[in-house]
């Protein structure tokens, strides 16, 4: 199993509607993809010294396989459409390869 992790700072004035729009329009759009089996949102409990509250949205999938296909095939026109907050926040991906599960 693998997991894609998506890290968001994003500011409070838009952090409401930024969540609103994740769990609305953003993470169904990447289950669509029918590429990752969940997703998981939680909010990373650190100070930042920017500023910001920080997010990580995790999208579970089933192979290194299946998410080479999604970064192929998905996450340009996911990109492309989901323009809402663009340049409203910074992020950072990884991908995480599960060793074990307890």
């Amino acid at each position: 199993m693998y997991i894609f992790n998506i890290t968001t700072n994003i500011s409070e004035e838009i952090e409401k509607d930024w969540i609103l729009w994740m769990n609305q329009t953003f993470i169904p759009a990447m289950l669509a993809t029918k590429k990752f089996s969940k997703a998981l949102m939680t909010q990373v409990e650190v100070d930042e010294e920017m500023g910001g509250i920080t997010y990580s949205t995790q999208y579970f999938t089933d192979s290194k396989a299946t998410l080479n296909a999604y970064f192929k095939e998905d996450q340009p026109k996911i990109i492309q459409k989901h323009t809402k907050f663009r340049g409203q926040y910074v992020d950072f991906n990884t991908t995480l390869k599960v060793i074990s599960e307890q």
